[in-house]
């Protein structure tokens, strides 16, 4: 029952709707940044490069091999998936971290430099009470000294 009783808590205190929310944005962010560099830093930089598609890059360490068959009908040699290393596709998610990390480091610098100035903000002054509350303060004082 105890772990019953610390999940709610946890849930109350609203750290599980706050991950919950981050993990969402964060993937709604995720598709917009992909959206982002396929379709528009990927062409200006193929652009760039000489009309090249990266998304399509690759070295082929093994090229692939179709299926054939006889005259009958028969299967002679069965066919071979291509073997290749894609680059292309590595170069474009590797895009995508950069600006999504990018993006991460200037929320949390503004949310440091926000705390900062919270943190050097001067405290609140001192409230000193009003004349009138000092004299009702003298006046209780003498009257418990005079008790004593």
């Amino acid at each position: 029952m105890g772990m019953i009783k610390e999940f709610k808590a946890f849930a109350i205190r609203g750290n599980l709707v706050d991950t919950a929310v981050a993990f969402v944005m964060g993937a709604a962010f995720g598709k917009i940044v992909s959206s982002f560099v396929d379709g528009m830093v990927m062409p200006l930089v193929g652009m760039l490069s000489g009309e090249v598609d990266f998304s399509d890059k690759k070295i082929i360490l093994k090229a692939a091999i179709p299926e054939f068959k006889d005259a009958t009908g028969k299967l002679v040699t069965s066919a071979v998936s291509e073997v290749s290393v894609k680059y292309g596709a590595f170069l474009t998610n590797l895009i995508d971290f950069v600006i999504v990390a990018f993006a991460v480091f200037v929320l949390i610098k503004a949310i440091n430099k926000i705390r900062i100035k919270l943190e050097e903000a001067p405290a609140e002054k001192e409230i000193l009470p009003s004349s009138t509350d000092q004299l009702l303060m003298e006046i209780r004082d003498s009257l418990k000294n005079k008790a004593e």
